[in-house]
């Protein structure tokens, strides 16, 4: 779980390429050139002086590597794919890498291309590999990705077989890569013709998207607690962790609380890998104060939550505001554990940890996130806190 861990493609996949890439790469494949130099186009178009490099995220034997561009990095996890690409593209650098650990600094790519490599990756360990996606690319940079359209995991039989695909309904698609921190982002399905499905060709389904200037959800399965916040403050979105500002207090309570591994402050990434405790937003959208939301907004974050905690099942969700919750799911409620779920999940509601909700002490805060984080303990009763002042955005 987290950056270090990785988030692998399905190991008997791994195995199939490993073994049979030659086999692979001698299928061929018809190269999707105008998507790419679409790509291309907007990487290179983008007004920040330098733009980095486009990544090809799973290149295999590196059928789309010449298309795009004169900076390019092919990435796969499977060497003898690689192997393969160093005679497709012979002076392009290539990396042995995995999704959701990408060994790239942050926001030093300029777009990323993933044409049918996401598809191997579990359905609820997509946010993640997106998030690292994200992480990498600078605000702008174009993301495409191809994967196949459909419901469910299934194990192919064709020329390859044994290799594992998920598949996607393009509107989860396109919501998993909103919590992922992107906009503009569009999921079609690419129509098959009759003769092509008739030989069992999946339909493909293409999603396009911008990396925007927002925090990305860093989820995965097994999460013991999932944090989440009203919206990203503009500068936790700039500079990429949620609770960022110098004033709030989301950060020291954790520490104080006992829920902050060694190493982790302000690095949400290990707090997923080392202490199973997730993040993300109700509102994916920045704003310098969380009362620049609207009760449309809040009720959409919360659909959007339900939906996301049925996918990873985290055992409880804590939400830092009561504001959010009011709007979109009680208007009565108050903080502590509630009768609602969220998925499986359940729900507890804590005061903001915003510097300006001066009526909630650090202490009780302490004993909130306490609280939420011991949900094998009494759920019956929560610790004490007022109703507090429409807050900032979470800083």
């Amino acid at each position: 779980m987290g950056r270090d861990a990785g988030v692998t493609v399905d190991r008997e996949t791994l195995a199939v390429y490993e073994h049979l890439a030659g086999t692979y790469a001698a299928r061929g494949t018809v190269p999707d050139a105008e998507r790419t130099a679409a790509l291309v186009a907007e990487a290179t178009a983008r007004d920040d002086g330098r733009p980095g490099p486009v990544l090809d995220l799973g290149c295999g034997p590196g059928h789309h590597l010449p298309l795009l561009g004169s900076q390019i990095i092919g990435l796969d996890p499977a060497a003898a794919m690689l192997a393969e690409a160093r005679s497709t593209a012979p002076g392009a650098p290539l990396v042995r890498a995995a999704a959701g650990a990408l060994p790239f600094r942050p926001r030093s790519l300029g777009g990323a291309w993933a044409s049918k490599c996401l598809q191997h990756i579990a359905a609820a360990d997509l946010p993640l590999a997106l998030a690292d996606l994200h992480r990498a690319l600078p605000v702008g940079a174009p993301l495409r990705a191809t994967l196949f359209a459909g419901h469910g995991e299934r194990v192919s039989n064709g020329d390859l077989p044994g290799r594992r695909f998920t598949f996607w309904d393009p509107s989860a698609l396109a919501e998993l890569a909103e919590g992922a921190g992107f906009v503009a982002v569009r999921s079609r399905t690419e129509p098959v013709r009759s003769e092509e499905a008739a030989r069992g060709r999946w339909t493909p389904v293409h999603l396009d998207a911008t990396r925007g200037l927002t925090l990305a959800d860093t989820i995965a399965p097994g999460m013991r607690l999932l944090v989440c916040g009203l919206n990203p403050s503009l500068h936790a979105a700039q500079v990429g962790v949620g609770y960022a500002g110098p004033g709030n207090r989301f950060w020291p309570a954790l520490a104080e609380a006992g829920l902050l591994p060694p190493g982790a402050d302000r690095d949400p990434w290990r707090l997923l890998a080392d202490a199973r405790i997730g993040m993300t937003d109700l509102v994916k959208r920045a704003t310098p104060r969380a009362d620049a939301l609207t009760t449309a907004e809040y009720r959409a974050g919360v659909t959007r939550l339900d939906r996301l905690c049925a996918l990873v099942a985290p055992e409880t969700v804590v939400l830092v505001g009561l504001a959010g919750w009011r709007a979109a799911a009680d208007r009565r409620a108050v903080v502590g554990w509630q009768a609602r779920r969220l998925g499986p999940s359940a729900v507890y509601v804590m005061p903001s940890t915003s510097g300006l909700n001066a009526g909630t002490s650090r202490a009780a805060l302490v004993e909130h996130l306490r609280a939420a984080a011991n949900r094998a303990g009494d759920q019956s009763t929560s610790p004490p806190g007022p109703t507090e002042p429409s807050p900032g955005a979470d800083a």
